[in-house]
């Protein structure tokens, strides 16, 4: 074949580029495995039908604009696989619906209404379904959220691993709030809102074979209304220019940011010793030789916001009981674009890369 026969902007990869035939997984961790998966298989597959959701950017929920443009909503959908179903400080049950509901506020919206799905194995106890069904409630209502419609399927015995949840979620977004991965640029600062890692070591703490003594409690909540008090468009001085939004669930902190990077073209540097680890999360990521800015987080957010309004946007976070412990962690640069490079306690950098897959596996 000539150079001339040849057309790359016609060529489709039909499987991911990593060296395997069968799904792993690896490919459902949130990392460069999955970003391949969607990339090289589903995009393709779905063709014209994502050709609006590729060309926006993907992110945890969809801006749609209704009827003649009145009305903005993000609309999104996730499932829920966690092991165990019961762990300290939640359940699959409420994860699922602050999970959905946080999706939807990285979006700026605030949310109206979820669905829900169960996938339940032949033989799951009543008893824990029931425990379920009713943490999920109790979560809608704290979220003011309604519960809309849903679905139930059994698969057999040794299938399945219990119940498994999926959720998608409706809000409408405010006027003038506009939050997406293109909109962030050199000079952002960038924001947490509180201590990193604790959700995936509470849900390590209770399983089979690792317990390491920690008291830790999953930070499971929802952060609608702590973006709410961010985007506060009566606050003094005007709407704080807030660009990006992500919560760092699947692949934690180090995921979050590689994708952010990647999205917007431009490089991030980040203060290892201003990020907020607790001891106890540190302790065990130590332990297990786990890197904590890879561990899942479900109550938390960062956010990457002008310069200007650093300040501003950290204040009004401190004042909301979910972004007490707030910090700014980095900043924004024309350098290295696409790239994460984290600035460590003795001086030295080091590339905070896209992990593979998923350091903790079923966390979510």
């Amino acid at each position: 074949m000539t150079a001339e026969a040849v057309d790359p902007a016609a060529w489709t990869c039909p499987v991911p580029l990593r060296d395997s035939p069968t799904v792993v997984m690896g490919h459902g961790g949130g990392g460069s495995m999955s970003a391949e998966l969607v990339e090289h298989l589903f995009l393709p597959a779905f063709g014209e039908a994502a050709a609006a959701a590729a060309a926006a950017g993907l992110t945890d929920s969809a801006v749609l604009t209704v009827g003649d443009g009145a009305a903005r909503l993000a609309f999104s959908t996730d499932s829920y696989v966690v092991r165990p179903m019961f762990f300290p400080g939640g359940s699959i049950g409420d994860l699922a619906v602050n999970g959905t509901v946080n999706d939807l506020a990285m979006s700026g919206a605030q949310p109206l209404c979820l669905s829900t799905a169960f996938i339940l194995e032949e033989g799951t106890p009543l008893a824990d379904l029931s425990r379920i069904a009713t943490a999920m409630g109790e979560a809608a209502r704290r979220a003011e959220v309604a519960l809309v419609t849903g679905d139930t399927k059994v698969v057999d015995a040794g299938h399945g691993h219990g119940v498994f949840v999926n959720t998608a979620g409706i809000g409408l977004v405010p006027d003038g709030v506009d939050l997406r991965p293109a909109r962030v640029r050199p000079g952002d600062a960038i924001l947490v809102s509180g201590d990193l890692g604790v959700h995936g070591v509470a849900v390590l703490s209770c399983r089979e074979g690792l317990e390491f003594g920690t008291t830790l409690q999953s930070d499971t909540a929802p952060l609608h209304e702590l973006v709410a008090a961010m985007l506060d468009r009566e606050a003094p001085g005007g709407n704080p220019d807030v660009h990006a939004l992500r919560d760092p669930t699947r692949g934690g902190l180090g995921a979050s940011l590689n994708e952010i990077a990647r999205a917007a073209g431009v490089g991030i540097e980040i203060t290892e010793r201003d990020i907020p680890v607790p001891d106890a999360v540190a302790d065990a990521c130590g332990i297990l030789g786990l890197d904590p800015l890879y561990v899942a987080n479900e109550g938390k957010l960062v956010a990457f916001v002008a310069a200007r309004d650093a300040d501003r946007v950290l204040a009004a976070m401190r004042r909301h009981p979910l972004g007490r412990g707030a910090a700014v962690i980095g900043t924004v640069v024309e350098e290295h674009p696409g790239v994460v490079v984290a600035r460590t306690a003795i001086g030295a950098s080091r590339i905070v890369d896209m992990p593979l897959g998923e350091q903790l596996p079923r966390i979510c």
